[in-house]
């Protein structure tokens, strides 16, 4: 259904002060009320048009041509231009409640982080970054590509995800330097979940022990997943055991944090043995598995990096793997096969702020609409208690804007996956294996 879109004409009298009341020369001859803040200069355009322009590019993905012809059909046909500077205001507005909530995700003691590339255009000339935190390096990395006469470089979208409380944010940086998550955290003291990519490993140095860096099984699995085909003996057997750890993980998952940390200790890191041993044994050596070859750098990779891999079962919040980031990037890459392309980098920041704040909501299972109109307006009319305004205090007030069926959708999603978990013990139970743990028989 087209939105239905109305001109609405605010009408404010004006008043003549009379010359007999002995006003002086400083005071106005004619006086008005105050006007409301609008959103855009002159307020021509109400917050519920800002809200359709940001849910439809953030939420539904719909780049700004697209977003013409939506408009065109309800009879109004704004410029590509008009619609980005209505973006712009929406931004400049909520950019303060972007920062509140990505303050309240350092919050939590874990934090999952993934990106993705993003083109971005390459300017004529570098912009103002005298006040930018990030000066230096946005600074080297624009001036070699202009030098070069590079059309575009490829930037980056970096996600965060608090692993218990309900709130994501992104970031945007102009390439995938370590740089970018280094300056996030900053300020954060807890575990980071993530690949092992290199700006990950000794951040727990760079930090000065503030930070911890654990690594995703899921990554591990996806390695040693891709040799099956030349190895498919040593890719089942070592896959078996590592959906003990996940097994376990199922099963532990409505447990407190000290009762969970303690099977993760007994029962994780029994599999754990078992995966190490199987690693070290005559089927994984040298002469069978060449250090070479797919299945003998997956192999290394999970020895290079089996410290990291072993924290999880250190601190009952640290999660297995980081799959709930990783999920959380499909927004971007979505987004991105629709909006192609950034134009510059203050579109990529306002992209990134925005993302917060939608992807948070989403999170949060609410209504994207409603909870930007409501947001906007209150922060039009001047109200800056953003912890007030983030969606999950939000969504207490506002129970008539949760989106039940995102919970229901999951919660079938994990009966699904209980009941498959649970099918294949029972076949672990007539088949039983020497390095089938106890808890499983």
């Amino acid at each position: 259904m087209r939105p239905e879109l109305r001109v609405r004409v605010n009408r404010y009298a004006k008043y003549v002060q009379s010359i007999e009341k002995n006003r002086t020369d400083d005071e106005p001859g004619i006086i008005s009320p105050e006007r409301p803040t609008g959103l855009v200069a002159g307020d021509r355009f109400d917050a519920s048009i800002g809200v359709e322009v940001i849910a439809w590019k953030y939420f539904f993905h719909l780049p700004f041509y697209r977003q013409q012809d939506l408009f065109a059909g309800s009879g109004w046909t704004p410029s590509r231009s008009t619609l980005a500077n209505i973006e712009t205001s929406v931004e400049f507005v909520l950019r303060p409640l972007a920062d509140h909530l990505r303050s309240f995700l350092k919050t939590d003691a874990c934090v999952g982080c993934d990106d993705t590339g993003v083109v971005l255009i390459t300017p004529q000339a570098i912009p103002d970054l005298s006040n930018h935190p990030r000066a230096e390096r946005i600074g080297e990395v624009l001036e070699k590509a202009i030098a070069s006469g590079k059309p575009s470089i490829q930037a980056n979208f970096w996600g965060y995800y608090a692993s218990r409380l309900p709130v994501v944010a992104f970031d945007f940086t102009v390439s995938r330097h370590r740089d970018g998550p280094d300056d996030v955290l900053a300020d954060y003291e807890g575990t980071l979940i993530g690949d092992c990519w290199s700006g990950f490993q000794k951040i727990d140095v760079r930090s000065d022990s503030r930070i911890m860096f654990a690594a995703c099984w899921a990554h591990a699995r996806r390695k040693i997943d891709e040799c099956r085909r030349a190895f498919p003996i040593q890719v089942a057997k070592l896959e078996s055991l590592i959906r003990m750890l996940y097994d376990i993980e199922d099963q532990i998952k409505t447990l407190d944090y000290a009762e969970r940390l303690s099977r993760r200790q007994s029962l994780s890191r029994h599999v754990l043995g078992l995966i190490d041993e199987y690693l070290k044994s005559e089927t994984m050596s040298s002469s069978k598995v060449l250090p070479k070859s797919n299945l003998g750098q997956a192999a290394a990779y999970v020895r290079r990096h089996w410290a990291a891999l072993n924290r999880f079962t250190e601190d009952a919040r640290v999660p297995i793997d980081n799959n709930d980031c990783e999920q959380l990037m499909k927004r971007v890459a979505t987004g991105r096969k629709n909006w192609l392309f950034k134009g510059s980098l203050s579109a990529g920041e306002r992209a990134a702020n925005l993302m917060t704040i939608i992807g948070t909501a989403i999170r949060n299972d609410l209504d994207v609409h409603a909870y930007l109109d409501d947001v906007l307006r209150r922060a039009l009319d001047g109200e800056t208690d953003w912890s007030a305004l983030s969606p999950a205090v939000w969504r207490d007030s506002h129970p008539e804007s949760i989106r039940d069926y995102r919970q229901d959708e999951r919660r079938q999603a994990a009966d699904r996956k209980r009941s498959r978990r649970a099918r294949r013990r029972r076949r672990l139970k007539k088949q039983p294996s020497t390095h089938q743990p106890k808890w499983s028989r």
